[in-house]
């Protein structure tokens, strides 16, 4: 905490501009020693001052500085960005002077580090700013913004207040009996009661989890089925590109074809898997057998059959057997049927046919119908959304349907009291008011170098 760091804070490549950033008590004095401009030490706070980089009397790019003064910054500390020409040497360049000149190569996530270590935002708000950064979909923006705005946060300490409230409330009560009055006295009934209204909204946020699985990972869908029914079309269509190969030869697809899809804002992985049936082939029977390991491994799987041909019992027993959410897909329903639809009673499926692309538009609703994904997008997204967070308010919730327990059979206020504190301390953990250094480190080891 007492170095001065630096990293590049933008991808490296060609661009219009690269910045790299400068965060620590020396961050402007060590700057100022290769910038060739304005003192940077006499200037004021949130300026930006163009000039020259310099390597000694050599110069290295031409750089617009930002200043902005410790506590007003991310960090808390005092914060500089070099804004270079977007390119790798001018760029390396830059940073490799400031390394020499005094300063240290940031870690990952080092700045968003010290900027919770330094209370300018708590642990649920730091993760908030990694999932920003890794979002693809609508969805996940508006999550990541959700956590980044502190929404979740509020939640916690809310309920974290309530916790500490009834806690007090309990600890003058069997300190000093004498001392209460009658309209602020605590009866086992509002007690019970007021805990259980605790237990339930931490049984609320428990649930909250699978939907902030859904929006963080996407659902996995495989597409599966005998060689030659359309699979690779439905893909293709899908995606709204020719990625998998389409013959009329069965076989065609003998490995994992993979792509993804944004619907409704919820990401969809799209997975193109091998034909199946028994072979001779050794290359083809490797791709089937991922194909059965892969359904398995899905959220839902997309069945696909051929209109105009028999069931098989390979099929039917494929179908029932699988655990996980399933369409079928029935291609070429243009055809003549030969399928035996009694076998597929109870079956969520779907007719239609790829080469005119009829039904994709009904599968896509019946996904988001599953999924409830409309009414996930309507949702405050107030979700935990990793398994430390997930742990902490288990935890916590089971410690409060203990103190319920504990109420109900001993009516002691003290063992209560107790309950409810290791319950606040849990809580706490969330959004990081306790700690244990090596979480810390995990979490963020997650981050890019430069944020």
């Amino acid at each position: 905490m007492n170095d001065t760091i630096a990293a590049i804070s933008t991808a490296l490549g060609k661009g219009a501009i690269s910045i790299i950033r400068v965060s620590g008590d020396d961050a402007i004095l060590i700057v100022n020693k290769i910038f060739k401009g304005t003192n940077l030490t006499t200037v004021e706070s949130h300026t930006i001052h163009y000039g020259h980089i310099v390597n000694k009397d050599e110069l290295v790019d031409e750089v617009l500085v930002s200043i902005m003064k410790a506590p007003k910054t991310f960090t808390k500390e005092d914060i500089v960005e070099i804004n270079t020409h977007g390119g790798i040497a001018s760029t390396n360049e830059v940073l490799n002077l400031l390394l020499e000149n005094g300063c240290r190569l940031a870690e990952p996530g080092e700045f968003t580090k010290r900027a919770f270590l330094n209370g300018r935002i708590d642990l649920v708000e730091a993760e908030g700013i990694n999932d920003l950064i890794v979002s693809q979909t609508e969805s996940q923006r508006k999550f990541a913004m959700n956590r980044l705005g502190g929404n979740l946060s509020k939640l916690i300490k809310s309920m974290r207040s309530e916790i500490l409230e009834l806690e007090g409330k309990l600890e003058v009560a069997f300190d000093y009996p004498d001392e209460i009055e009658d309209e602020e006295d605590i009866t086992y009934q509002e007690l019970n009661s007021k805990m259980c209204d605790i237990k339930s909204k931490l049984t609320k946020l428990v649930n909250t989890y699978k939907n902030a699985e859904l929006i963080k990972d996407g659902i996995n869908v495989a597409i599966v089925g005998k060689p030659n029914v359309g699979k690779s079309s439905i893909l293709n269509h899908l995606l709204d590109q020719d990625k998998a190969i389409v013959t009329d030869i069965a076989g065609t697809t003998r490995d994992i074809v993979e792509g993804n899809i944004s619907l409704n804002g919820i990401k969809i992985n799209l997975t193109d898997t091998a034909g199946i049936r028994k072979t001779d082939d050794l290359v083809e029977s490797i791709g089937v057998q991922k194909s059965l390991d892969i359904i398995n491994n899905s959220d839902l799987v997309i069945f696909v059959l051929n209109n105009s041909e028999e069931l098989t019992e390979e099929e039917v027993e494929l179908i029932k057997k699988t655990n996980v959410n399933k369409i079928v897909f029935i291609n070429k329903s243009d055809l003549d049927s030969k399928i035996n639809y009694d076998l597929l009673k109870e079956i969520n499926y779907i007719k239609g046919t790829t080469k005119e692309a009829n039904g994709l538009d009904e599968l896509k609703d019946r996904i988001i119908e599953m999924y409830n994904i409309d009414e996930l997008n309507s949702s405050d997204f107030n979700y935990i959304s990793n398994a430390r967070e997930l742990a902490l308010v288990k935890k916590a919730e089971k410690i409060v349907d203990e103190a319920v327990r504990n109420l109900n059979e001993y009516q002691v206020f003290e063992i209560v009291a107790d309950d409810l504190r290791a319950s606040y301390v849990a809580l706490g953990e969330i959004i990081g008011e306790t700690y244990e250094e090596d979480i810390l480190d995990e979490i963020f080891s997650k981050f890019c170098v430069g944020k």
